[in-house]
């Protein structure tokens, strides 16, 4: 198997030239706005937002995570996980439920809503590109580095060498390591995650683990449910039984006294 690829964007090294949102676009066919870009969407699949008096810059786009949550809540199986790292879509495969969007940890996907055909929209980490031994247009585009494309665990390593050589210059932690079980893209920073607008409240452990552990508990609560209903019926049923046999008796003793 393929060591899995991923992404290392280094927020400290972003000068903020929005090189990598305009090679996303013609990577992927995208159409072309005048204006900045806002926010993720159906036609961007990646943007930065900034911070701090627009001194800092922030990438958004698709994490890939190790096990997305998206495959998991997909009833059609239209999202999977690939060995490159990248999570793809199958739009003849969807059906318009949009758990996909839900279920997302890091609200990523965006549907096609002005479209008569919608499909789901969100950055396939260049699978194309990738496989056809390139990197990723974003991380050819970054001219200062700030965006690295490699294998994860190569990429993990530089960004510990990276905070170990510089405490203070970083947070000491890198972003998408263990959040959802870890992601196939990391961010290094100096400035706390929770302050850059990052989700922190993540579980560390995949989220479809953790739905499954629930779930594997369902059949055994349910039958005990079951049970308990069952009981709670038959108990209200002999109630209902015992009262009409005790108001038949009370009637045929008030009839027999009549008859006397």
């Amino acid at each position: 198997m393929a060591k899995s690829k991923a992404l290392l964007i280094d927020i400290t090294k972003c000068v903020g030239c929005h090189e990598c949102e305009k090679a996303c676009t013609e990577a992927n066919h995208l159409p072309k706005d005048d204006g900045p870009i806002t926010d993720l969407s159906a036609t961007h699949f990646t943007y930065l937002k900034s911070f701090n008096d627009e001194t800092v810059f922030v990438r958004r786009l698709c994490m890939h995570c190790i096990k997305p949550t998206c495959v998991s809540a997909c009833l059609v199986g239209a999202f999977t996980k690939t060995d490159t790292g990248a999570v793809l879509y199958d739009e003849s495969k969807c059906i318009g439920c949009r758990y996909c969007m839900q279920a997302c940890p890091f609200e990523v996907p965006r549907y096609e809503w002005g479209s008569l055909a919608p499909k789901i929209q969100k950055c396939r980490l260049c699978y194309e590109r990738i496989v056809a031994g390139r990197q990723t247009a974003c991380a050819e585009a970054c001219l200062v580095g700030a965006t690295v494309f490699g294998d994860r665990d190569d990429l993990i390593r530089e960004a510990r060498s990276r905070i170990d050589g510089n405490p203070g210059g970083y947070v000491d932690g890198i972003y998408g390591l263990t959040e959802a079980g870890g992601t196939s893209v990391l961010f290094l920073s100096s400035i706390p995650f929770e302050k850059l607008g990052f989700p922190t409240n993540i579980p560390n452990e995949p989220i479809p683990d953790l739905s499954w552990r629930v779930l594997s508990q369902v059949p055994k609560y349910a039958v005990a449910a079951g049970v308990t209903l069952f009981g709670i019926r038959w108990i209200t049923a002999r109630r209902t039984e015992v009262a009409r046999f005790e108001a038949e008796e009370r009637l045929r003793a008030i009839t027999g006294q009549r008859e006397g």
